[in-house]
């Protein structure tokens, strides 16, 4: 019984010290857990965003943009917040040290990947809950297949984050790699354009990237259907081959 509730306990303490630290960064907290929000609040202000469009079957910008937002929220969180830490860890040593305590190094890394998942959750709820109260954007028509598609985007963002991190052995290469791939994901989850707004071709292309994908599977869950099978099929896709490759390359020292 002892062997069973250790690690468990041990990894209860882990997740407790990393949330205060996180707790304690307060870049972190805004770009992870405010400024989702603070982006839907500024593109809701124009008011030409609030005015039905004949092109987008009789919605508003600002709808399309709450789930534009979300993905905004993983985005910050699997690229910007979580593989500098990680990697800051293991340049400083402390996943080497790890290693030779009871506290395994995977224990870190998985308080890692549940701290920032639910940073993402309730950025996530924060926007909806906005959208709604300030710019009277309908909740999702299918609340089960919306929460399903945004868990496995979640797995995407934070898959993605932790490729990211296995690839890079320093804190710095780690924030430079980050950012690179900060902006395609920006592209594709449609912070500039809407998914929805593309071109067809372009749209069709962007949607077989993870956030592409994402984009179209929230959307249709807020329209009141289920995910499509390419949107979940996609998305899964990239969960497990980015899962595959943090595994496959990751070091602890």
């Amino acid at each position: 019984m002892a062997s069973t509730t250790a690690p468990v306990s041990a990894t209860r303490a882990v997740l407790r010290t990393e949330v205060r630290l996180f707790a304690r960064e307060p870049a972190s907290l805004f770009w992870v857990m405010v400024s989702p929000t603070v982006l839907l609040v500024v593109l809701g202000l124009i008011p030409s965003f609030r005015e039905p469009s004949p092109d987008l079957d009789g919605r508003r910008v600002i709808d399309l943009y709450v789930p534009v937002s979300l993905l905004f929220a993983l985005i910050m969180a699997g690229l910007q917040a979580m593989p500098p830490v990680l990697a800051g860890y293991r340049e400083r040593g402390i996943l080497r040290r790890m290693s030779a305590t009871p506290v395994r190094p995977a224990v870190l890394l998985t308080a890692q990947l549940v701290l920032h998942a639910v940073a993402a959750l309730v950025s996530s709820l924060l926007v909806i809950a906005v959208g709604r109260a300030a710019f009277g954007v309908a909740l999702p028509g299918n609340p089960a297949g919306h929460l399903a598609a945004l868990v496995l985007a979640v797995a995407c963002a934070l898959a993605l984050g932790a490729a990211v991190c296995a690839l890079c052995r320093t804190q710095k290469i780690a924030t430079a790699v980050g950012t690179a791939v900060f902006f395609p994901a920006m592209f594709t989850a449609g912070v500039w354009v809407p998914v929805q707004a593309m071109p067809d071709t372009l749209r069709r292309i962007v949607e077989f990237a993870p956030y592409g994908a994402a984009s179209r599977a929230l959307d249709e869950a807020a329209r009141g259907g289920w995910p499509s099978l390419l949107a979940v099929g996609v998305m899964a896709f990239w969960a497990v081959v980015l899962t595959a490759a943090a595994i496959r390359r990751f070091r602890w020292e």
